[in-house]
């Protein structure tokens, strides 16, 4: 099992960033696909979930401000985050599986909120 995240970077409060999720070493099209993420100092969180049917499911504190979504063809997972606060800073991880985080994460991707 590999996943690899990129799309991370430093936004400007109110920004958006696309994050995405490489997935390889298993059946892509037969599993969930969990995003967490992790602010300095602080625990685990879970951010997002997509099921193979396209359900997808979030936290209420992200809802209509994060988007998951998956291309099967691809073997990749989307994650579009809008209205972005500098609260948002953290390592951003994919994983296999349900929430709330998943099995194996990726290395994770770094999303700083500034200005």
């Amino acid at each position: 099992v590999q996943l690899v995240e990129s799309g991370g970077g430093l936004v400007q409060p109110g920004g958006s960033l696309r994050l995405s999720c490489a997935a390889s070493g298993f059946t892509f099209s037969s599993s969930a696909i969990t995003w967490a993420r992790q602010a300095p100092g602080k625990g685990l969180e879970w951010v997002s979930t997509i099921y193979t049917d396209g359900s997808a499911y979030y936290p209420n504190s992200m809802k209509g401000r994060f988007t998951i979504s998956r291309d099967n063809a691809k073997n990749t997972v989307y994650l579009q985050m809008n209205s972005l606060k500098p609260e948002d800073t953290a390592i951003y991880y994919c994983a296999e599986g349900g929430p709330p985080y998943g099995q194996k994460r990726g290395q994770g991707t770094q999303v700083t909120v500034s200005s």
